[in-house]
């Protein structure tokens, strides 16, 4: 088990941000010369996979257990004994998020990572693949993006904040996702989870609401958490890393309205 007091997860932080920089120069590479190998998940055309998100996986997982050789893991992709409770510590791994817009647009996508220990979010890293950035730290350090510690979040209002939602859900009808947007300023939708927590980091938007799964909210949250985001069910639980989670991370004051208006 790592040590991850003090210096020693400042250490931590600053080796894995090397492997994900270093990840990401040669996803941009391969993505740039390579023919993708793309597949459907259970036949659904807008889940895809490709031979990248298998390497990049197999890749994150290599240089973890460098570190550890019992480590476990929640991973996107099939292939790894997943755990199977949230006792000591978890990595969660997400090698490409935003597979769609990777494959056809070639924007809006990240890899990401977190480790966790007895359920609690310790560092988290997305690397915004096109852009060349990386935000990465966590609760007890801050959160960063590239060298640069960015600032607590400010704890505006709906009527005053730009939301992200899911839009699959939003399309379908869902109340909570309809809700937030017509009670918002504004509404975005962007396809990826890693690149909407980005928007909240650096405070471009307020408010993320949509059905996550583990390595989907596991870095964003500590990221987010580590500036004073809530990160809550809509009941206002804590999200259980090891199932889906319709979550909203959230200004505490948007948390507030939104639990509000779906009780009236």
């Amino acid at each position: 088990m790592l040590d991850l007091t003090g210096d020693k997860l400042i250490e931590l932080d600053r080796r894995v941000s090397f492997w994900i920089d270093e990840l990401a120069k040669k996803t941009r590479k391969k993505r740039a010369n390579h023919d993708l190998q793309v597949c459907c998940k259970d036949g659904d055309k807008r889940n895809l996979v490709t031979d990248i998100d298998r390497e990049n996986q197999k890749a994150l997982i290599s240089k973890i257990l460098t570190l550890d050789s019992d480590a476990r893991f929640v991973c996107e992709e099939a292939g790894e004994a997943r755990a199977d409770s949230m006792d000591g510590q978890v990595w969660f791994v997400d090698p490409i998020d935003g597979t769609l817009n990777f494959v056809q647009e070639n924007r809006d996508y990240a890899i990401m990572l977190a480790l966790y220990q007895d359920g609690r979010p310790v560092l988290g890293w997305i690397f915004d693949v096109p852009r060349n950035r990386l935000f990465h730290g966590g609760p007890a350090i801050g959160t960063y993006q590239d060298d640069e510690k960015l600032p607590a979040v400010k704890d505006e209002p709906l009527s005053n904040s730009v939301v992200i939602v899911s839009g699959r859900r939003l399309v379908n009808g869902e109340k909570p996702y309809g809700i937030l947007a017509k009670e918002a300023l504004a509404y975005r939708v962007l396809g990826s989870a890693g690149i909407s927590f980005t928007r909240l980091l650096v405070g471009s938007a307020s408010a993320y609401l949509s059905k996550l799964s583990p390595w989907d909210l596991a870095a964003g949250r500590a990221l987010a958490e580590g500036l004073g985001y809530e990160v809550k069910n809509l009941d206002c639980s804590s999200p259980n890393m090891l199932l889906s989670n319709t979550v909203l991370i959230a200004t505490t004051k948007i948390h507030r309205e939104l639990v509000k208006m779906l009780k009236d």
